[in-house]
Order: structure tokens, then sequence, then C-alpha cells
């Protein structure tokens, strides 16, 4: 595998009184080991896992697509210094890669358009038929599948988003196919217990003070989605 291992730097960050540094995973966490072709966070919303993805992302070097413009009300000076604080030990120095998020994808995707009026065969790296043309999932998987024949380091923030049942069980094959040709490794972030099942991945857990690797049955979604399929009427409030 390319990456090996994420050091987390908690005593340098700058102020653990502001997000993501008061995180307490952050702070209770030295060091993760990503010596498997497949490595999963999982967690409920909040707990850091997107946002330690990303930062991740950014110290491995990988760009990330952001729209050009993005106006918010109110703004976080710490909230993309994150990678500062992360250090990581190649097995045999950095690779290229990608980084995917819904949102970057839908902006990319249009911007793709564009770019192929006047370059057409731009299309062939993304499977060779316009993403905006598609369904959202059947444009994800388009980019997906030829994306990921490609060597390198892959990051995905929730792909599972816009995509069927049927579409994340191609998906988990997909990344499982690449990560087990040796060209491919990937770190994912998700809520989907259908990519959890990755046989052989590592999954971290998010839900504690810190982060630990947990077993695909002890993880809340296994949990959570085997008693509503064995009795959803006890989830149902009249």
């Amino acid at each position: 595998m390319f990456l090996k291992q994420v050091a987390i730097q908690s005593g340098t960050f700058p102020d653990t009184d502001v997000y993501p540094f008061c995180l307490s995973i952050l702070n209770q966490t030295e060091t993760l080991a990503c010596n498997q072709g497949i490595t999963l966070f999982s967690g409920e919303n909040g707990t850091g896992k997107s946002t330690l993805l990303k930062a991740l992302a950014i110290r491995c070097g990988i760009h990330i697509w952001e729209p050009e413009f993005q106006l918010r009300c109110e703004t976080n000076p710490h909230e993309k210094k994150l990678h500062r604080h992360l250090s990581v030990t190649w097995t045999q120095g950095p690779v290229p890669g990608s980084y995917f998020g819904s949102q970057n994808f839908s902006h990319f995707a249009r911007k793709l358009e564009e770019w192929a009026l006047t370059d057409r065969p731009m299309l062939d790296y993304f499977g060779g038929k316009s993403l905006i043309t598609q369904s959202h999932g059947q444009s994800l998987m388009s980019y997906f599948s030829s994306r990921y024949q490609r060597k390198g380091l892959y990051f995905l923030d929730e792909p599972e988003t816009a995509l069927s049942p049927r579409s994340q069980v191609a998906l988990l094959n997909l990344i499982l196919r690449e990560s087990g040709k040796g060209h491919a490794q990937f770190v994912i972030a998700t809520h989907s217990p259908i990519l959890l099942a990755c046989p052989d991945a590592v999954i971290y857990n998010f839900d504690g003070p810190k982060i630990e690797a947990i077993l695909y049955e002890d993880t809340d979604y296994y949990r959570l989605y085997k008693a509503f399929m064995t009795d959803p009427s006890s989830f149902i409030k009249r």
C-alpha cells in the first residue's frame, strides 16, 4: 500500500476550544494505521470523520476541487488548517490520487461539461459520456469506474449519498477489484452498511472518545439496519 500511517499532532493544535481542534477524537488519538488496501471511517454526523478525511487528503498532496463561490455568513479561520497538524508515513513515497465529495462532484461535472464543448475527448477520461446527462447515480458510477482504474490513493466522502443499494454493491465490488490489483488504495468515510461490509478492510469508529478499530458486526450501522430489518414496526412512531 502507498499510505502506511497517519499521526495526529494534537500538541501543536492552535486552539482546542474551536472546531475542529476541540474534537475529542483528534485530541485523544495519536496514530492511525492505514496498511490495508481499504480503510473505512464510520461514525455519526459531526464526529469528525469527514473533517479528518479531507485534511488527510490535503496532507497527502491531493487537490480538492472547490466551487468558485462559497459565501458563508459565518467563517471559522481554523476550519481548513487541520492538515497542518497531521503527518503521514509512506511505503515508497507519495502517489497521485483524488478526493471525492458529492458537492464537489456536482460542480466538477458541470465544469467538465463546459470544457468538453471545445474538447470532447476530455470525457473519455471519465467514462466517455457526459456526466450531467446521466442520472446522478449513473454519473457517479461512470466516474468511479473510469477514475479508479488508475494507480493512486483515493479519498471518498460518503460516496453512497446518491447511490441505490444495488449501485452501492457495484461500488463495493469495484473498490475491491481495483484494490485487489494492488494499484489503488482507498480511504472512505461512510454511513453505508453495504460499504462497511468490505472484506479485509479496517473500520475505524469515530463515535467514541478516540478513534479505534472496530469489527463490522459491532458498528452502529450494522446493528441498526439488522434490527430494523428484523422488526421495522418497532422503529416506527405513530
